[in-house]
């Protein structure tokens, strides 16, 4: 599968973001083209997590293209194999941050929490140039840092984030340091709304109110939706926006699949001393239909039979012409 969109040059061949004039149409494109490569590796591993791209393709594309402020990756096309955990012993070891680019003091730092969603990240990353069209050669594979579930090694992924809801702490804290140091880049975190049943998020929320981190912004995939089945039957987390409010956020609450409306609360962000958090609501069905019938229970597709298995893999070859014409 071709990417959706042609990446400006950058060094190496790696594409550059923001992408300048990025419109709405561009992502819209991209995201459906992410949707279409999930979708083929859930038809070719018989399972996979479907619903996210569904509902964050659109968001993480947004991301990319018309809010964070990156230079060009300067990571490897073809992703490197694991090289052992980082330690004083280790020095082979890395993190997958550098296909967002380097550490500069005015670039932004992007942190991925829901790390299940590594599937979607990286069809995002070769859709912008920056993994290369054979990345997911060896996905899910032993040896491999294209994981199933993402850690700090995986392509565009910082930290370690498997237990839900301590990205936003650890990024809280890069953020603090960021500012003692003066850089005036941003640090962005992209999270899930189960991650709002966790403790530790609302302890977070509140330390970066108390220490008036306003460096640092949330971006919310409110898909209503979580392991055990709809968030409303298996513990509310609303008035989510009020929520956050209380706990001293800025926020913005928005459809998650308008990229001119997931855009705006980012565009003068960055100078005041509150933490931003835009509230996506999302649908987790998007672009694929043929999951409402599995409603609620939508976090980890696997085919139940082979009609079934050819109903999806007829919809990607509907979607892949639609693409082409």
């Amino acid at each position: 599968m071709p990417p959706a969109t042609a990446p400006a040059t950058a060094q190496a061949g790696h594409a550059a973001t923001r992408t300048a004039g990025a419109t709405a149409a561009d992502v819209r494109r991209v995201a459906d083209a992410v949707r279409r490569r999930v979708l083929d590796y859930t038809l070719q591993n018989n399972g996979g997590y479907l619903s996210q791209a569904c509902s964050s393709a659109e968001l993480l594309a947004t991301l990319y293209l018309r809010v964070l402020r990156l230079g060009p990756s300067t990571a490897p096309l073809v992703p490197r194999p694991f090289a052992g955990v980082p330690g004083a012993g280790n020095p082979e070891a890395f993190t997958g941050a550098d296909y967002n680019g380097p550490r500069d003091p005015a670039l932004d730092r992007f942190i991925f929490s829901p790390v299940h969603y590594a599937l979607v990240l990286y069809s995002l990353l070769i859709e912008l140039g920056r993994l290369g069209p054979d990345g997911l050669e060896a996905f899910n594979q032993d040896g491999s840092t294209v994981e199933l579930i993402g850690a700090e090694h995986s392509p565009g992924h910082e930290v370690t984030a498997g237990s839900l809801g301590q990205a936003l702490s650890q990024a809280g804290g890069i953020a603090l340091a960021r500012r003692l140091k003066g850089e005036r880049g941003r640090v962005w975190v992209f999270m899930s709304d189960g991650e709002l049943q966790e403790g530790q998020t609302w302890e977070a929320f509140a330390a970066l109110a108390h220490h008036r981190i306003g460096n640092l912004g949330v971006y919310i995939d409110a898909n209503a939706q979580q392991c055990d089945g709809a968030m409303a039957d298996t513990m509310t987390i609303e008035p989510l926006a009020g929520r956050l409010r209380a706990f001293g956020a800025e926020v913005h609450e928005v459809d998650g699949h308008d990229s001119d409306a997931l855009a705006a609360p980012a565009a003068d962000f960055g100078g005041g001393d509150r933490p931003l958090a835009v509230i996506a609501r999302t649908d987790p069905c998007r672009g694929v239909e043929l999951m409402r019938a599995r409603a609620p229970r939508l976090h980890y597709l696997r085919f139940k039979s082979d009609a079934e298995l050819q109903a999806y893999a007829a919809l990607l070859a509907t979607l892949d012409a639609e693409a082409r014409a």
